[in-house]
């Protein structure tokens, strides 16, 4: 039975005269940085000075340090740069800024999990990782609402990190909806799974194999988009709102009949069986192994592939498409 935990659990006063070091201002990091400080914790931001989220810091009355100095000045430092580039900034930027009693924060598991960041024993370690973007923390915030986030520990030094990690919590909104506790290893493996094989591998590859097939039977590719990728936004913002069976009561019954008896046809026990090889890869460390390397030899596969489904009809019948949408352009 999993933890669950919200404002009477934690105490802001925690965070009281430390300041917290947003190390990347970007997604996640600008709305920490924003919500902390509308909490009244002092929070140092940080980014590579020039950089378009260097100016953002600035515009949101910020004054940006280096990674560097934010580290060494901070208390508490919250690492939100992207996983490719985390452990480059940790070993050039922030090692050298780890004393004794600090705490290092992270929104995601990846090099905590797969050793690609080794932390010095004498210093907390935790995750808060809220569950939805840094624009919903922030506008969560502002509605004095929440999003929920998930926290773990993996490094108890001072013998006050869950403590600590459940006041950063509050202060950016999140127990206000509610704070579950998990691990390093839990968060980043079932993380890696859903992007894989549901929210962005399994989808997408699903949708461009209906695609494909409509149109390799003489449909009309606008057609096929409409049917295959366009409609998607519909059903899956049901599924978020109600669940699978709310969604079911909002579809027609011919649609639910389709579903019931044709949808394992698609998902088959072959599928499953993949999906569970790929869970393997993932608790075994292969994925990542194979990750780190390829941005070592700097993407070859990784962005022949991305150019590969760029040129994929389906982008260009889309891009017709949606022009056609002025809610979408809008946005």
């Amino acid at each position: 039975m999993v933890k669950i935990y919200y404002d009477k659990d934690a105490d802001l006063k925690l965070l009281k005269g430390k300041r917290v070091a947003i190390i990347g201002y970007g997604i996640q990091g600008h709305a920490h940085a924003l919500c902390l400080k509308d909490s009244g914790v002092e929070v140092l931001a940080s980014d590579l000075k020039g950089s378009p989220n260097w100016k953002k810091a600035e515009d949101d009355g910020f004054e940006p340090l280096s990674a560097a100095d934010a580290a060494k000045e901070a208390d508490f430092i919250s690492l939100l740069t992207e996983d490719t580039v985390q452990p480059k900034v940790y070993r050039n930027e922030i090692l050298s800024g780890l004393k004794k009693g600090k705490t290092l924060l992270f929104a995601h598991g990846f090099n905590i999990h797969f050793n690609q960041i080794v932390p010095p024993k004498d210093i907390d370690v935790i995750m808060v990782a809220p569950k939805g973007p840094g624009s919903l923390v922030r506008q969560m915030y502002i509605d004095k609402k929440g999003v929920p986030c998930l926290l773990a520990i993996y490094q108890d030094s001072t013998g006050k990190a869950k403590q600590i990690g459940l006041a950063y919590a509050r202060g950016i909104g999140g127990t206000k909806a509610g704070v579950i506790e998990t691990t390093f290893k839990e968060e980043t493996e079932t993380d890696l799974f859903g992007e894989q094989t549901v929210l962005c591998g399994g989808v997408s590859a699903l949708i461009k194999a209906g695609f494909e097939v409509l149109v390799e039977a003489g449909y009309a590719p606008e057609m096929a988009y409409f049917e295959c990728l366009h409609e998607l936004k519909l059903i899956t913002d049901m599924i978020q709102e109600t669940g699978i069976t709310g969604m079911r009561e909002r579809v027609s019954d011919t649609a639910k009949f389709g579903d019931l008896t044709r949808g394992p046809r698609i998902i088959t026990q072959q599928t499953k069986d993949e999906m569970r090889k790929i869970l393997k890869e993932v608790q075994s460390g292969e994925f990542a192994q194979e990750w780190i390397l390829e941005n070592q030899a700097n993407r070859p596969v990784f962005n022949a592939l991305l150019k590969k489904d760029k040129e994929h009809l389906i982008e260009k019948v889309g891009e017709k498409l949606r022009s056609m949408m002025p809610w979408i352009k809008k946005k």
